[in-house]
């Protein structure tokens, strides 16, 4: 009896550790990640409870203290029409993170039901492949100035100048950005659906959507959240470019592509007006490129044991 408790002890001590527990501490130990993990944490806490505290109205005109510098009352200064620039900052990155975490959302969605799709039933394959690479061979940045200009004053009048234009940018980021996951996803249950587990589950009669329920999706959310990260970032960075070119939000409904659009003008008078939104912009697709490089070594077992 004596011999048999430490061997006991000792087979507990060795049990395998929990699998999300090894991953968040191959994460922590990416430095890149956790910097950008706190940088990001930074960026929504002030964009998100940023105005609660620095309750000055974005949209308030003063005409009186336009295209002022730092002072008591307005720490960024104001634009040319007197509008805080501290508020909008603030106000903008609320809009441009929320464009970017919906259509990334939609976008992952397309792509991994194509990807499963297109991987895990043949007959479907060649027809969703073919749509992927139409879709990858269009150009990018023409098709949204298109359906933006087609759709913008439908859904305005529909939903109203905001929700109508929040709308329209997160299905045309969404629709013309989820080719990438597909493809991916579509690599990992093509090997997925020849494993042992699979053939198992398939030889008692599950049938496939249970399949792809419990056996498939669990072992292809490690791509597909890196994926999701990734996609934030190019999220942000279409919407700005949609922005700066003048077919994104109303003027008087800040995002960070919006203020660039508004100070590019006065540049050379005011270069921190430009500064600010890009520095902003370039922090967060920065930090959130991090974030999904940490979570890809995180995310893959022969990584996580080193």
């Amino acid at each position: 009896m004596t011999e048999i408790l430490p061997a006991t002890a000792a087979t507990a001590a060795e049990a395998p550790s929990n699998q999300w527990r090894d991953v968040w501490r191959q994460f922590r130990n990416h430095r890149g990640a956790m910097l950008g993990l706190l940088v990001f944490v930074l960026i929504l806490a002030a964009v998100i409870a940023g105005p609660w505290l620095w309750q000055t109205d974005a949209t308030f005109v003063d005409m009186r203290n336009r295209n002022k510098g730092p002072m008591m009352g307005h720490p960024l200064g104001t634009d040319q029409l007197g509008r805080d620039m501290l508020a909008r900052l603030m106000a903008g990155g609320k809009v441009s993170i929320a464009v970017g975490m919906t259509a990334m959302a939609l976008s992952i969605f397309l792509g991994t039901l194509i990807g499963i799709s297109a991987g895990f039933f043949r007959r479907l394959d060649g027809l969703l492949m073919r749509l992927t690479d139409l879709f990858l061979a269009l150009p990018l940045l023409p098709l949204l100035l298109v359906m933006v200009m087609l759709f913008r004053e439908p859904l305005s009048q529909r939903f109203g100048p905001e929700t109508g234009i929040f709308i329209l940018i997160v299905l045309a980021i969404g629709v013309t950005s989820w080719m990438q996951t597909a493809r991916i996803v579509r690599g990992e249950v093509l090997a997925l659906k020849e494993r042992e587990f699979v053939l198992a589950a398939r030889s008692i009669g599950t049938s496939p959507f249970k399949m792809i329920i419990r056996h498939i999706l669990p072992n292809v959310l490690s791509p597909i959240m890196v994926s999701a990260t990734l996609g934030i970032a190019g999220a942000i960075i279409t919407e700005s470019a949609l922005s700066f070119l003048g077919l994104g939000f109303p003027p008087d409904f800040p995002t960070w592509g919006r203020l660039l659009f508004d100070a590019v003008d006065q540049i050379q008078i005011y270069p921190m007006r430009v500064v600010m939104p890009g520095i902003a912009i370039s922090l967060t697709v920065l930090s959130v490129n991090y974030i999904g490089d940490g979570l890809r070594d995180a995310l893959d077992p022969r990584i996580r044991g080193r």
